[in-house]
């Protein structure tokens, strides 16, 4: 009898319990609320296939789509002092990088990397909005500085993509210090003649939007992304009048000569492509390529 209840009854149960669903399969669209599998929603580079809507994608699932093949290598960024005002508010600032790092297994809010896009070879830098709010810290300012130093030295065009709620609370007026250090990075790619293009996504606040994310050769800017630097809530309790309708938004500061190009996602690639190469005088991508010319077939004598 123990046979049967301690080992053949719970073997049975196993079998025909019901068997849980991991929750990361699907997402819910925040815009629509549709379900969305993960698998169809990874290929369509987290873009809602029923809505189009925009939502936010890691940078290394970015440089994936970006660099030829996914194939690209990590500038290194000098690390700064981890704590230097020994801030805490609810939680202490070092356990806060801590839960940011194991959430999104990233060093920090800032990946820079170099590799070649299209056959052009170029430095690229992206934000993780996931990493506390991609606030612009030390090491955000550090990255930036060693992205354009990287691209000077190579000779390279550096394209920046830009998530991030503003400056980071946390390191005071050193976060703020980023602001200058960063324009003077900017600089030294326009000193040398090198493009700089800056694609902002949603959302780009703050600090950083009045600074280095507003100072490129080229603003692009994917669909309905919020682009400003006070929010539209706050302005609304300043001035006590409702804002025009999609105020801050990327086709609103189209219409007003704020940015060159609102572009899908899926289009992105190639139009930094084209635009690369123009800035940089090299003739167009070549799209596809046929193999070399064999040895011509001999037919045999009649």
């Amino acid at each position: 009898m123990n046979w049967i209840s301690n080992y053949v009854k719970p073997k049975i149960n196993s079998l025909f319990s019901r068997r849980e669903m991991p929750e990361n399969l699907w997402t819910k669209c925040p815009e629509c609320g549709t379900m969305l599998f993960h698998r169809e929603l990874a290929e369509n580079l987290n873009v809602c296939t029923n809505c189009d809507h925009h939502m936010a994608i890691s940078p290394r699932a970015r440089f994936a789509n970006l660099f030829d093949g996914g194939i690209f290598t990590e500038v290194k960024v000098p690390e700064p002092n981890p704590d230097p005002l020994h801030f805490r508010d609810q939680k202490k600032y070092p356990d806060r990088m801590k839960a940011a790092q194991k959430s999104t297994a990233e060093k920090e809010a800032m990946l820079v990397a170099e590799g070649e896009m299209g056959r052009t070879p170029i430095v690229a830098a992206a934000q993780d909005f996931a990493f506390m709010a991609g606030s612009m810290g030390m090491y955000v300012g550090n990255a930036i500085v060693a992205a354009a130093e990287r691209a000077v030295k190579l000779k390279r065009p550096l394209i920046l993509f830009s998530a991030a709620g503003g400056a980071r609370m946390q390191e005071g007026i050193l976060s703020l210090m980023q602001m200058p250090r960063t324009t003077v990075a900017v600089q030294m790619l326009k000193e040398a003649h090198l493009p700089y293009i800056v694609v902002l996504t949603h959302p780009t606040t703050g600090g950083v939007t009045a600074s280095y994310a507003m100072l490129g050769d080229v603003q692009i800017a994917e669909p309905n992304a919020l682009i400003c630097f006070a929010g539209p809530r706050v302005i609304e309790q300043t001035i006590r009048e409702k804002l025009p309708e999609g105020f801050q938004r990327a086709e609103y500061l189209l219409d007003h000569g704020m940015l060159d190009r609102v572009t899908h996602r899926k289009h992105l690639r190639d139009e930094l492509i084209t635009i690369t190469r123009m800035l940089m005088n090299q003739p167009p991508a070549i799209a596809g390529e046929l193999p070399p010319p064999g040895k011509p077939i001999e037919t045999p004598a009649a």
